[in-house]
C-alpha cells in the first residue's frame, strides 16, 4: 500500500490504536504512538502483489507457513505496518497482527520508497525470525532481497533472473513477478520476445 505519512497529530495507544483500526475506513500504520494514513495502490502495484502472493500461496498449500497480503498488519516494537505480502511459519495467535514473519516484501513507489528503504527496513531487521527483506520497484524492474544470513547486503534481480526465496524454498523468476506489468522495461522486454517468437 501506499503510505501518505501525513501524521494524525493526536498521540494514541497502542491499545487504542488496535481497536480504532478495526472500525476505521481508511487503514493506519502506527509508529510511536502516532498514525499515518494509508492511500491505495496501483495497478502496477496490485499486480506484482497478487503475482507474488498466488505463487506463494500454491507453494505453501499444505505446509505450516502461509502468505498473508496487506490485510494484515506485522507489529515490529511499538510500530504496526501494513506489508504488501508476508510469509508467516509460527505466528504469535492474535488475529489481525503477526511479529514473526520470515519474509517480508513491499513493492516500492515514490512516495512510499524513503519509508520501506529507512524506517520499515530499519525496523524488519530487528525481526527475530525475518530471514528476508524484499523490494520490488513498480516503475521499472529490480527486486531487491536483503537476507539475513547474508548481514542484510543487498542482492538485486533483473529479467532474465530467478529469485530464491530461501526461507521457503521457493525459487521465481522475475518476469513472473512481473507478468502484466506496465512500465518500460517490461514494454522493451516484450517486443523483444515477440520479435524472437512471432
Amino acid at each position: 500500500m501506499v503510505a501518505n505519512l501525513i501524521e494524525e497529530l493526536a498521540w494514541m495507544s497502542e491499545e487504542d490504536y488496535l481497536r480504532t483500526e478495526l472500525e476505521r475506513e481508511t487503514k493506519h500504520e502506527y509508529i510511536d504512538g502516532y498514525i499515518y494514513a494509508m492511500s491505495g495502490a496501483s495497478k502496477n502495484h496490485q499486480r506484482i502483489t497478487v503475482n507474488i502472493d498466488r505463487v506463494f500461496g500454491s507453494h505453501l498449500s499444505g505446509k505450516p507457513c502461509e502468505s498473508f497480503t496487506s490485510e494484515v498488519k506485522v507489529k515490529v516494537g511499538s510500530k504496526f505496518f501494513y506489508p504488501d505480502i508476508m510469509v508467516v511459519c509460527e505466528d504469535n495467535k492474535q488475529d489481525y497482527y503477526t511479529e514473526t514473519p520470515v519474509i517480508i516484501v513491499e513493492v516500492l513507489s515514490k512516495s512510499t520508497r524513503r519509508m520501506d528503504e529507512t524506517v520499515k527496513k530499519l525496523a524488519y531487521q530487528n525481526i527475530p525470525a525475518l530471514q528476508e527483506y524484499v523490494l520490488i520497484e513498480q516503475d521499472f524492474v529490480d527486486v531487491e532481497v536483503c537476507r539475513r544470513n547474508q548481514g542484510w547486503v543487498s542482492s538485486h534481480y533483473f529479467l532474465g533472473d530467478t529469485v530464491h526465496f530461501e526461507a521457503i524454498g521457493l525459487a521465481m523468476a522475475v518476469t513472473d513477478i512481473y507478468e502484466r506489468v506496465e512500465n518500460e522495461d517490461m514494454q522493451t522486454f516484450l517486443a523483444h520476445v515477440e520479435t524472437i517468437i512471432p
